[in-house]
């Protein structure tokens, strides 16, 4: 199976090392960020830092002026790794060490834009606004995201893409001093707190034959006994019917799913038409459950490998959660990439690898990605290692 592990530039810039030493992992890949959301994250290997703070939302090498000249919309730039472009730095040290690298872009979800752009924002039914959460179904917000998406996904270098947060973005976030627990929040409940009420969702839900004032009252009369209980441990499509009846929650996905396949489409379409070779491979980090929002945006897994290449899909869990994701692309063409955890104190399971990456393959997988090779232990990355040699035998 082919394996990628993800990587930050900052994991690689100012480390010689770096790069033979993820190639000794056994991996033929490298999938490396290029535009990428704030996150304050680990080095325990780099020769010049521990901990690099990436304090906001921001592409990792030189944005296109031209490009984005007189928009209100546009990406920020970094300022926490040094060199013009550490993008192309660290792709050039891992293409040398014999590594394929392939972009990562992260797409909706951008607090630095909603605080900046407050009116951008996926805002519930309580009025409240998510400036993480850029609302896809806006014009401008689509435009921008479409056109991030072919510059960052087309760097020199790059053989393919990964997409990430290509769709909805909502309630789930890990902000800064996260204080969201108190009341437990089921996946039905997190859908029902991430449906957007700006002024394009509630044309769209118009259109749809919904009256957006109702639908909001709806969803906090449905959330009513959650806050006033000790949560809601309903889960999937059926507990969003149960929640709030099957005819307004049929009715939200209409808007919803249209919204987001558009963007889907566009955001392929943009890169393909960008990219300089027609076998550039453009994958969606996705999950099958159309209605989930995140880093792993909800489709339908027919219309995805219809317009990209593939998905990758989380299988970090067990057999059921694997058999959960995978599943729904039985018998579809494309590629499939299993993507593991291997960062033991982020809850995944290096020492399991070799087991659940055959559990993968006998559902459909024929990839591999690892996340995340700059975090991992020295333990962690052993282990893989091992794994990753007994796999390949």
């Amino acid at each position: 199976m082919k394996t990628s592990v993800f990587l930050y530039p900052w994991d690689v810039v100012g480390d010689p090392d770096a790069a033979t030493r993820v190639a000794d992992l056994g991996v033929q890949q490298v999938t490396l960020a290029s535009a990428y959301h704030s996150t304050r994250a680990l080095t325990p290997r780099h020769p010049g830092h521990r901990v690099v703070t990436a304090e906001h939302a921001a592409v990792l090498y030189p944005s296109d002026p031209a490009r984005w000249a007189g928009r209100g919309l546009r990406p920020y730039a970094q300022a926490w790794v040094t060199g013009d472009d550490p993008y192309a730095e660290a792709a050039a040290a891992l293409a040398d060490a014999g590594l394929e690298v392939h972009s990562w872009v992260v797409l909706a979800h951008n607090s630095r834009l909603g605080a900046e752009h407050p009116g951008t924002c996926v805002v519930n039914a309580y009025g409240d606004r998510y400036p993480w959460a850029p609302c896809i179904a806006q014009p401008a917000v689509h435009a921008y995201l479409v056109d991030l998406a072919a510059e960052a996904a087309v760097r020199p270098g790059a053989l393919g893409t990964e997409l990430e947060s290509c769709g909805w973005y909502g309630f789930a976030h890990l902000h800064a001093h996260d204080k969201t627990a108190g009341v437990a929040l089921g996946d039905a409940a997190q859908y029902l707190m991430s449906l957007c009420f700006c002024a394009d969702c509630r044309a769209g839900y118009a259109g749809t034959g919904l009256d957006a004032d109702e639908l909001a009252a709806a969803v906090r009369r449905a959330l009513e006994p959650v806050w006033a209980g000790s949560g809601s441990a309903e889960t999937g499509w059926s507990g969003v019917r149960g929640l709030l009846g099957a005819g307004l929650a049929d009715a939200t996905r209409q808007w919803r799913d249209q919204v987001a396949r558009r963007l889907q489409e566009a955001a392929v379409a943009a890169v393909r038409g960008a990219a300089p070779a027609p076998d550039f491979q453009v994958l969606l980090h996705a999950d099958p459950a159309p209605y989930r929002t995140g880093a792993n945006v909800g489709v339908d897994p027919g219309h995805l490998l219809s317009t990209a290449d593939g998905a990758v899909l989380p299988c970090t869990g067990g057999d059921a959660a694997r058999e959960a994701v995978l599943g729904p692309f039985a018998g579809l063409s494309g590629v499939l990439a299993a993507n593991f955890n291997v960062v033991t104190g982020m809850g995944g399971s290096p020492g399991t690898l070799e087991r659940d990456a055959a559990h993968a393959r006998a559902l459909g997988a024929g990839e591999l990605r690892l996340y995340h090779a700059g975090l991992a232990s020295g333990p962690d990355l052993d282990a893989v290692t091992g794994a990753l040699s007994r796999i390949g035998r």
